[in-house]
């Protein structure tokens, strides 16, 4: 059986998805808590970032890959003028039960009542050419098969649609000595101070450093069909924005 990395470790394939789901069900309940204490609050603004760049335009398809907690599917709500405007579709996925369980209900909380679908990027269930855009944020590290999914969301986007990919990335030299002493000693233990789970925050830092750096993820995403990509490296480069488009 093919092997792959969870973290640091090299596990079988067909073990990594069950690994990556015991995280996210340990870290749902406290998931935008710990992402605020891990990124000083930066987390929202490289979100508010993306959503922009978006452009999504009133009566256009959204689909929102590992959307955790809904908040990027709400904002693309409010600009696809979801609930007036009867063209408009925005879709919220995971793959992870208790993550897309937790996003459904914040959004309700909202009175946005917008379609939920579990699902494995590595198999959209929907047809070619459907999406005007489709967003993936803090996700993308997580999937087995890199490759498959990108192809994938390349597959369901309109000729003229855009694919954008928040991820966190390789920062820049001058940064690393003190991200690195952040990543493995402070993540873990505020996991286990906020979360109660230090080793799911390990992971997290290990899976960050396994990740394709931007220029590495750009190939990879020219290699599965987009015709371009955009490349816009955040905070020291600590993540990066990619954005695919497909003509």
């Amino acid at each position: 059986m093919s092997k792959t990395h969870f973290g640091y470790q090299s596990v079988d394939e067909a073990e990594k998805a069950g690994k990556v789901a015991e995280v996210f069900h340990s870290v749902a309940s406290k998931y935008d808590v710990m992402n605020d204490f891990m990124s000083f609050g930066l987390h929202r603004l490289w979100k508010k970032i993306t959503i922009a760049r978006a452009q999504v335009r009133p009566g256009q398809k959204v689909l929102d890959i590992a959307g955790g907690t809904g908040d990027l599917a709400a904002a693309f709500a409010k600009a696809a003028n979801w609930g007036s405007n009867p063209d408009a579709q925005v879709w919220l996925s995971d793959i992870n039960a208790s993550m897309l369980g937790v996003g459904r209900d914040r959004l309700l909380d909202r009175g946005m009542a917008l379609p939920c679908v579990q699902f494995d990027a590595e198999k959209i269930p929907f047809p070619n050419n459907n999406f005007d855009v489709v967003t993936v944020a803090f996700g993308l590290r997580n999937m087995t098969h890199k490759d498959i999914a990108l192809g994938e969301m390349c597959r369901v986007i309109k000729p003229g649609g855009r694919v954008l990919v928040l991820e966190f990335s390789k920062p820049d030299a001058f940064l690393q000595p003190v991200y690195d002493a952040y990543s493995f000693k402070v993540l873990p233990w505020l996991g286990e101070k906020i979360a109660q789970d230090s080793e799911s925050y390990r992971y997290l830092a290990e899976s960050i450093r396994m990740h394709p750096d931007a220029d590495t993820l750009k190939e990879i995403m020219l290699g599965v069909g987009f015709d371009e990509v955009e490349t816009h490296r955040m905070t020291g480069g600590i993540v990066a924005l990619h954005i695919g488009i497909k003509y």
